[in-house]
């Protein structure tokens, strides 16, 4: 068995560059491309919707000090290149790919900007479910990231007592409990 062969056994990822340059060229750029932009497009009016509306939800639960969108956003001068030293793809000239103006597009504004929306919408989510729904199962300490003070169950001390400790002492949602790790 070659190296490669070994290494492709191991490797859990995507596979999407080896096999980029055997697709055709009329579908990696005809089609391809507006692929990049129509599930934004199509999503952003309905994921700002939805973010306005849980921001709504959660200010009239009284909630305080949480991140704005603009938190979510890299700063312009974490980016690496720009207009002048931004690479381009050289072997088609008639391809977008090819001009600086695309790329500068792309990894300015377009990936940083929709990244940072979709990651915001699950930010309030993620303090949505933990206010309303602090009960702990596999993959609850991916909700770290979006703590609050309390949750709804812990606000009244006698329904408090009724929780499992491993809900009752999370510091995810309860602010009382040192956090871990």
């Amino acid at each position: 068995m070659d190296a490669t062969a070994r290494l492709d056994e191991v490797f859990e990822g995507v596979e999407l560059g080896k096999n980029f340059p055997k697709r055709p060229v009329f579908l990696r750029v005809i089609i391809g491309i507006p692929l990049i932009y129509l599930p934004i497009l199509t999503t952003t009016p309905f994921v700002l919707i939805g973010v306005t509306i849980v921001r709504w939800h959660l200010w009239c639960l009284g909630a305080k000090n949480m991140k704005g969108y603009w938190d979510f956003v890299p700063t312009w001068v974490s980016h690496r290149y720009t207009h002048k030293t931004q690479p381009v793809v050289t072997s088609n000239i008639f391809s977008i790919p090819h001009y600086k103006w695309f790329w500068i597009f792309n990894c300015k504004v377009y990936c940083p900007m929709s990244i940072a929306l979709l990651r915001y919408a699950v930010y309030l989510v993620k303090i949505v479910e933990n206010w309303w729904c602090p009960f702990t199962h596999e993959r609850k300490q991916e909700y770290a990231d979006a703590p609050i003070d309390y949750s709804f169950w812990h606000v009244d001390e006698e329904t408090k007592k009724l929780l499992h400790p491993d809900d009752r002492d999370n510091p995810i949602w309860n602010k009382d409990v040192p956090r871990r790790g």
